[in-house]
C-alpha cells in the first residue's frame, strides 16, 4: 500500500473512532497500529516512540500545575480571588460577566489549564449569573471563552508541551503569551460591556474595599509571582517552579486560609494524578501518530504545498498554518495537534525565517480558539454541560465572540515586534538574542 493510502487510512480510522465516542488517545493509537500493519514499522518501534513522547523532563511541570489548580479550587481559596475581581469590575455594565473575564486572567496564572478554569468558574459563578438573569447560553459562552486565556499565559500547559516537543524556550512562550492573553481578556470585557446582558448594576467599590479584597487575596495571588519570578530570575525551571508553588499552597495558603482542608490533601493529589494521566496517554499516542506522519512523508507533502503557495513570506505561511490548525483544532485537542504537526511547524518556521517563539504563540492562540469552535469545541462543550444548556445554543451565543479571537490572531501574526517585546526585555536569550561581543546589551534577530 502506498504511503498516501496508509496515511489516509490512519486519518480515517482516527476520525471514525473519534465520532464513535472513543477517547482521542485510543483513536490515535488504533489508527497508528492498524496503519503500521501495511508498512515495515514494527509494533516494538511504535511502543518505543510512545515512550519517547512522555520521556521528557519538561513535561513534569504539568502535574504540578494541575495540582496547583486542584488545590486552589478544592480548598475554596478561589472565592477570595473572585471577591477581588468583583470589587474591581463588579460595578461595570454586565458586572458578573466582567468578573468572569478578570477572574480568568487571575486564575489562569495559577492553573495553566483551560478545563480547570471552566470547572472552577462554572462551579463558583454560574449560579450567581443565572440568579441575576443572565441568559444560560451566554453564561456558557463567556465562561468557555474566558477559560482559553489559560492556554496563553503562564503556567500554560499547552505552552509547556509546545516548548518540550518543539525545543522552544518555555519561558519565552510564557512571556510572549502575556499580551495575547491580556488582549483576549480585555476584548471579552469590551464585548460584555457593549453587547452583553446588563445584569445587576452594583455601586463602585471604595478604595478601602478594593484594598481589603486585595489583602484577603494576597496569599493566593503570590502563586503567579512565585511561578514567574522564579522562572524569569533563573532560580527555577518551570518544573521546579510548579513544585515551589505547590509547597506554598500546602505550607502557607491552606493552613492560613482553610486549615480544615489539610485532611483532604491525599484526595487532591490522587485527583491531580488522575487528571495528569489523560494528557500523558494522549501525548504518547500523538507522538506515535506524528512519527508515522513523518515516516510516511505526510509532513513534507503538506510543507511543500504551503511553501508552494506562500513561498518564504512569513505572514502568508503563518496565515495558512492558522487555517490548518483552526480546521484540525475543530476535531483534536491542542496537545495532540501540537505533537502530530510539530515536524511540519518546524520546517515552515525555518522556511519563513520566523522566530520559533512567535510561531508558537500564534499557533497556541489558534488552538485556544479551536476550543470554542464546532464540532468539537472541548471547553465550550464542558461549559454547556456544567451550565445545563444544549451545545448548539451555547455555540450560537459564542459566535459573536469569535471576533475577539480572530482580531487577536491577526494582530499576533502581523505584529511580531510587539508580541516579542516583553521576552526581549526580560529574557532576551529565550527569543534568540545573544550578548553583544563588543559591548553591553544583546543583539536580537530582526
Amino acid at each position: 500500500m502506498s504511503p498516501a493510502l496508509v496515511l489516509g487510512l490512519m486519518t480515517f480510522l482516527f476520525l471514525f473512532f473519534g465520532y464513535l465516542g472513543v477517547p482521542v488517545a485510543f483513536s490515535l493509537t488504533a489508527g497508528v497500529i492498524i496503519g503500521s500493519a501495511f508498512t515495515d514499522v514494527t509494533y516494538a518501534a511504535l511502543v518505543q516512540k510512545m515512550f519517547d513522547g512522555v520521556d521528557s523532563e519538561a513535561l513534569l511541570a504539568i502535574p504540578f500545575f494541575l495540582l496547583v489548580g486542584e488545590l486552589m479550587s478544592s480548598a475554596n481559596v478561589v472565592q477570595r480571588v473572585i471577591n477581588l475581581s468583583l470589587s474591581l469590575v463588579g460595578h461595570l455594565k454586565g458586572g458578573l460577566s466582567q468578573v468572569v473575564a478578570v477572574f480568568s486572567m487571575f486564575f489562569s496564572e495559577m492553573s495553566g489549564s483551560t478545563t480547570a478554569d471552566v470547572a472552577v468558574m462554572s462551579r463558583t459563578l454560574c449560579v450567581s449569573m443565572k440568579r441575576e438573569g443572565y441568559d444560560p447560553p451566554f453564561v456558557a459562552a463567556i465562561i468557555a471563552s474566558a477559560s482559553t486565556i489559560a492556554a496563553l499565559v503562564p503556567p500554560s500547559i499547552t505552552a509547556v508541551v509546545y516548548g518540550a516537543v518543539g525545543n522552544v524556550s518555555i519561558a519565552g512562550l510564557f512571556m510572549a503569551g502575556f499580551l495575547p492573553g491580556f488582549m483576549i481578556g480585555i476584548g471579552l470585557m469590551i464585548y460584555c460591556y457593549f453587547f452583553g446582558p446588563v445584569g445587576i448594576r452594583r455601586p463602585r467599590s471604595s478604595f478601602g474595599q478594593v484594598g481589603q479584597a486585595t489583602k484577603e487575596a494576597a496569599l493566593p495571588l503570590m502563586i503567579p509571582v512565585i511561578l514567574l519570578g522564579g522562572i524569569l530570575t533563573g532560580w527555577f525551571t518551570p518544573t521546579e517552579a510548579g513544585v515551589v508553588a505547590v509547597s506554598w499552597i500546602i505550607l502557607v495558603v491552606i493552613p492560613m486560609l482553610n486549615p480544615r482542608h489539610i485532611r483532604n490533601l491525599p484526595r487532591d493529589f490522587c485527583y491531580a494524578g488522575l487528571i495528569y494521566s489523560l494528557p500523558l496517554i494522549t501525548i504518547a499516542a500523538a507522538t506515535a501518530f506524528g512519527w508515522m506522519l513523518a515516516y510516511l512523508r505526510g509532513a513534507i507533502v503538506i510543507s511543500d504545498f504551503i511553501t508552494d503557495l506562500a513561498g518564504s513570506d512569513p505572514h502568508l505561511i503563518m496565515l495558512l498554518l492558522v487555517l490548518l490548525f483552526t480546521i484540525v483544532g475543530d476535531f483534536i485537542e491542542p496537545v495532540p495537534t501540537i505533537i502530530i504537526f510539530m515536524p511540519l511547524v518546524n520546517a515552515l518556521t525555518e522556511a519563513g525565517s520566523i522566530n520559533p517563539v512567535h510561531m508558537g504563540v500564534v499557533l497556541i492562540l489558534t488552538l485556544a480558539f479551536g476550543l470554542i469552535t464546532p464540532p468539537y469545541g472541548l471547553v465550550l462543550l464542558m461549559a454547556s454541560k456544567f451550565v445545563g444548556v444544549p451545545f448548539s445554543k451555547a455555540l450560537k451565543a459564542a459566535l459573536p465572540i469569535y471576533v475577539v479571537f480572530l482580531t487577536t490572531i491577526v494582530f499576533a501574526i502581523f505584529a511580531p515586534s510587539v508580541i516579542l517585546w516583553l521576552p526581549k526585555q526580560v529574557m532576551p536569550q529565550a527569543v534568540g538574542c545573544f550578548k553583544n561581543p563588543s559591548g553591553t546589551g544583546y543583539i536580537c534577530p530582526s
